[in-house]
């Protein structure tokens, strides 16, 4: 059975970093391009960031620069390095798996003074 689990959602001030990590269990990673995903309160979910099975990623225009995803195969898990953290970046985040198609349950991130 394949699980999703992320981890790593907080409550943090501006200009503020936050490490979220996704562990995905049930012998897919390997095989699987990764994405987190974010939805902001009455706003569609949105794609943040991809990474495939040869480590290229790719990046939505507003966190360019600022997020960077990673993955460590020997662990089933991707990250989402996230630093200069603005107000607009408060959101749930959700981690995907391509292959398939299965999500995590998602993590908060809320970004304030």
């Amino acid at each position: 059975q394949v699980q999703l689990v992320e981890s790593g959602g907080d409550l943090v001030q501006p200009g503020g970093s936050l490490r979220l990590s996704c562990a995905v269990s049930g012998g897919i990673f390997s095989v699987s391009a990764m994405g987190w995903y974010r939805q902001a309160p009455g706003r569609q979910r949105e794609l943040v960031a991809t990474i495939s099975t040869l480590d290229r990623t790719t990046y939505v225009d507003s966190v360019k620069g600022r997020f960077t995803i990673s993955r460590d195969n020997a662990k089933n898990t991707v990250y989402l390095q996230k630093n200069s953290l603005k107000p607009e970046d408060t959101a749930v985040y959700y981690c995907h798996t391509m292959y398939r198609d299965y999500w995590g349950q998602g993590t908060q991130v809320t970004v304030s003074s």
